[in-house]
């Protein structure tokens, strides 16, 4: 089981003291926490306790527990004011693909698909036997690639065996995947008994055409980014979510590695189907000038979180005036439509024409005209059929002249 800071779980409905779930004391150190947490999760794990709803809720509770714990900022925020410092972290739950069955895996698919992030759990099978030292471990020697396909909720695990000098310099453990498949980077540490226990990993994201992710133990802080908390900001305040982007930076707990022997695996993080992937460990020592560069980016991204802090605040209260002005600048757009609009009705109203009340077309009014009482009061008429016998009669009077 992965801790919450590599996928954060929800917190169960009834809330115990963290410390009291996972039995250490409140001045444990890191390294207590973590163990104390291993033993639990394992215990409690649903792939060991499929038929126990029981157990499923005390894992939940485990898990919950050693999020805050582990965590150096949560864990002075629940010291200091208890759960309700917590209520705003959103944090999610992890899925356990083992158990959801055949319908529920294939809506965390489709969820998955659309681009809303899945945590998803480690299975308890993977996390046993490295415990117990039962693994196949392969070595990945530094510069070398190693391409493969692993199978859903299994692991393949490669040793990274290093010097002095390249402890000094730096280690990089990269793994990328063509074909965009799902996956987790794990490193895992020596136990007492000869085993491996969990310590880091890593979710794979969707970078361009590819999905990758890396652990980079460089001698300063790297931070990884938990999407999860991103896209929660975003769907409950899409329009702030933008200050909310670097809330998702967390420091990775391990920043160098030692000379000697080194532990990772690539866990096949896929729903249905096989994991593509290329691991390759690398000594920076050659990347001087990238590692220098990533050093300068962490640290202006770290600026630029507090900076976010407060220009949120500028933003809010600019955006409230902006809105205010708008609303104003609306109301103050409709007074002056309708005054002007009342104002041309007024001054239409000055006039003593009427309208006429009807029509006539043009042939009518020479009727009218035509029909007109002359001064004596008659009717003067001309008669039409008068008018062409006349011209008739002059026609023929002509006719008779030419004939005689």
């Amino acid at each position: 089981m992965a801790s919450a800071k590599m996928g954060g779980p929800s917190a169960p409905v009834m809330r115990r003291d963290p410390y009291e779930v996972l039995s250490v004391s409140k001045d444990s150190s890191d390294q207590e926490i973590k163990s104390a947490y291993r033993k639990l999760a394992l215990k409690y794990h649903p792939d060991k306790n499929a038929s126990n709803p029981e157990a499923a809720e005390c894992f939940k509770e485990v898990a919950y527990s050693y999020s805050i714990l582990s965590d150096p900022e949560k864990r002075r925020q629940y010291d200091t004011a208890g759960f309700e410092a917590l209520e705003s972290e959103g944090m999610d739950m992890e899925i356990d693909l083992a158990n959801l069955g055949t319908v529920n895996t294939m809506f965390a698919a489709l969820f998955s698909k659309l681009g809303v992030p899945i945590k998803t759990t480690i299975s308890a099978t993977v996390l046993e036997e490295a415990l117990n030292g039962t693994i196949t471990v392969r070595p990945l020697p530094l510069g070398t690639a190693v391409s493969e396909k692993v199978e859903k909720q299994c692991a393949h695990f490669f040793r990274v065996t290093i010097n002095d000098q390249q402890a000094q310099a730096g280690i990089v453990v990269r793994v990328t995947s063509a074909s965009q498949s799902k996956f987790k980077l794990l490193y895992f540490e020596n136990e007492a008994n000869g085993g491996y226990g969990l310590a880091l990993q890593e979710d794979s994201e969707k970078t361009g055409k590819v999905t990758s992710t890396g652990m980079y133990f460089l001698h300063f802080q790297v931070y990884r980014m938990d999407s999860t908390m991103n896209a929660l900001a975003m769907a409950k305040d899409p329009e702030a979510a933008f200050f909310k982007r670097l809330e998702g930076l967390h420091p990775c707990e391990i920043s160098e590695l030692k000379a000697g022997s080194h532990i990772f695996a690539v866990y096949g993080d896929n729903f249905f189907k096989t994991a593509n992937y290329t691991i390759e460990a690398l000594c920076v020592k050659s990347f001087e000038e990238t590692t220098e560069k990533l050093k300068e980016i962490e640290a202006q991204i770290l600026v630029k979180r507090n900076e976010l802090h407060q220009f949120e605040s500028e933003y809010r209260k600019a955006l409230a005036r902006f809105q205010e002005v708008t609303n104003r600048y609306s109301q103050e757009k409709q007074c002056v439509d309708e005054l002007l609009k009342q104002r041309d009705s007024i001054q239409a109203s000055f006039t003593n024409t009427k309208p006429a009340s009807g029509s006539s077309s043009g042939k009518g009014s020479e009727d009218n005209k035509a029909e007109s009482p002359a001064e004596d009061g008659s009717v003067d008429r001309k008669d039409k059929s008068s008018t062409k016998k006349k011209w008739f009669n002059l026609n023929v009077r002509g006719s008779d002249k030419k004939l005689g």
